[in-house]
């Protein structure tokens, strides 16, 4: 029997989802297609009155403008955001863990304070925009000069960025500015830190005492150096010392367990919910069986489905930080005159997805359908095992620097446009929704997730094989991303407050 050039994705669904470009006339299930449906996009398989719910994922992701008969077209045109939530279903049970699945191991670095790393960096951090052009200077000597005599360390890495200055020592601004950095100083997968400052300015190297003690752990002022020239000689001399001892390091045995790894998705298209977020969500619960962590964020795009995640929480405490969040955002977005439904982006249009309902619906398949056990603030600090939710804005650079900040030592990145990516200190994962980008994007993209829009991969068999490449990937596969050198410029604090 021929395959449908749709998905129906729940039996409640009143429309599908092409997989490949249907003619006008087209005769599929016996409904007759009005217009051309562009694959990702979506045609309604039954009449929706003016006013009725969309349903697609068995949840509402808006409500019509028009009259929509079978096989129109539904898109921007004829279906709006409406505020409706539809009552979640009884959770499905996560994928199930075989006992090699929850034993596996990884080669990683173990660090002094018994935490695991998937890579070894060496990290030169500014602690204001006033310091960034030196750290840059510092970076690109250390790798030619001192990178060449260590093969056990992976690289120099400027963390830059444009705060630091202009800004109130108190507040939000300064208290997510602060935690974002000292998470980076921290970082398991910075085996040493060298953090530099101009001086004056009003984030003040003294805030990061920890990061200025220990071998492997140095930071100075360019103002007290004798300027930029002189601050990068001094930093050569104490970067051979810090390379001395990181590069001694060696790979051993751990358990996957120990691997925390962040969620992202970018440049989403019709597919995204379909193949590549629903793929890695296997993933994340074969990892969270093993007792290692899976960061789902990026909150202004859960709107719209966080009951589902809410219906997940192990406990009332987990379940209210998350309406918390929610709340929090609502009044953020309404204070500056936007919505939350100006979310999807030109681009995600394009790609089949019109409202932010039916975005967060397909984002959240990313965390899998494990048990929610933890939610935490921008950047805080990750403890607790299993899947976790981490509030950060949805732009993606932001959000993956508050999982980094947080602990990451992975990203999973799914695209279905073809978003360009990397992290580093954390060696990130692109995986595409759609096998045309892969095709078109092939340098960029570490798996091919839209063999299961054709049929020819499960979700099932597919999130599996993104858990076999995380694993290689944390024992020094590298990504798509690191061989074409990403991961300098995408380090984006979260801005908030004045700029005074």
């Amino acid at each position: 029997m021929d395959k449908l050039p749709w998905i129906i994705l729940s039996a409640g669904d009143n429309v599908a989802v092409a997989t490949a470009a249907i003619a006008p006339g087209s005769t599929v299930g016996g409904i007759q297609t009005r217009e051309k449906i562009d694959p990702g996009h979506k045609v309604a398989i039954a009449d929706i009155p003016l006013g009725g719910p969309v349903v697609k994922y068995g949840q509402a992701i808006g409500r019509t403008t028009a009259e929509v008969k079978a096989g129109d077209h539904v898109h921007s045109h004829n279906l709006h955001f409406e505020n409706d939530r539809l009552a979640a279903t009884a959770n499905s049970a996560p994928e199930a863990a075989t006992a090699d699945d929850v034993g596996r191991t990884f080669m990683g670095y173990r660090r002094a304070d018994g935490r695991a790393a998937t890579r070894n960096y060496i990290g030169i951090i500014a602690s204001v925009n006033c310091s960034t052009t030196v750290c840059r200077a510092i970076a690109d000597e250390a790798n030619r000069t001192i990178l060449p005599h260590y093969e056990g360390i992976d690289g120099f890495v400027p963390i830059v960025h444009d705060q630091g200055c202009g800004m109130s020592s108190t507040g939000d601004g300064m208290n997510v500015l602060h935690r974002t950095l000292a998470g980076y100083t921290r970082h398991v997968n910075f085996g040493g830190v060298l953090m530099i400052g101009l001086g004056c300015e009003v984030n003040q190297l003294t805030l990061y005492g920890q990061s200025g003690a220990g071998a492997s752990k140095r930071h100075f002022n360019i103002q007290d150096a004798g300027g930029s020239r002189r601050a990068v000689e001094r930093a050569m001399g104490m970067l051979r010392e810090i390379a001395a001892d990181v590069g001694k390091e060696k790979r051993v045995p751990m358990s996957i367990g120990e691997i925390i790894i962040g969620l992202q998705c970018g440049g989403s298209d019709g597919f995204s919910g379909i193949t590549a977020n629903p793929a890695l969500g296997v993933a994340a619960d074969l990892l969270a069986a093993a007792g290692g962590t899976a960061i789902l964020s990026e909150t202004s795009e859960i709107y719209g489905a966080e009951h589902l995640l809410r219906s997940r929480a192990v406990s009332d405490e987990v379940a209210k930080k998350l309406d918390d969040k929610i709340a929090w955002w609502e009044d953020y977005v309404a204070l500056h005159g936007a919505s939350l439904d100006n979310n999807p982006s030109p681009g995600n249009k394009r790609g089949g997805l019109t409202t932010i309902l039916e975005k967060s619906l397909g984002a959240v398949a990313k965390g899998g359908r494990s048990p929610l056990t933890a939610v935490y603030g921008y950047a805080e600090r990750v403890t607790a095992p299993g899947l976790v939710f981490m509030d950060t804005p949805g732009y993606d650079p932001v959000s993956a620097t508050g999982q980094v900040a947080g602990g990451a030592n992975m990203i999973a990145f799914t695209t279905g446009r073809g978003s360009c990516f990397g992290c580093r200190p954390a060696p990130s994962l692109k995986l595409s929704s759609n096998s045309a980008l892969y095709a078109s994007m092939e340098e960029d993209m570490d798996i091919d997730c839209g063999t299961i829009a054709t049929g020819d991969a499960t979700i099932s068999g597919k999130g599996r094989e993104i858990f076999d490449l995380i694993v290689d990937t944390a024992s020094g596969k590298k990504t798509k991303s690191e061989l074409f050198g990403y991961g300098d410029n995408e380090f984006v604090p979260w801005h908030l407050g004045a700029t005074l």
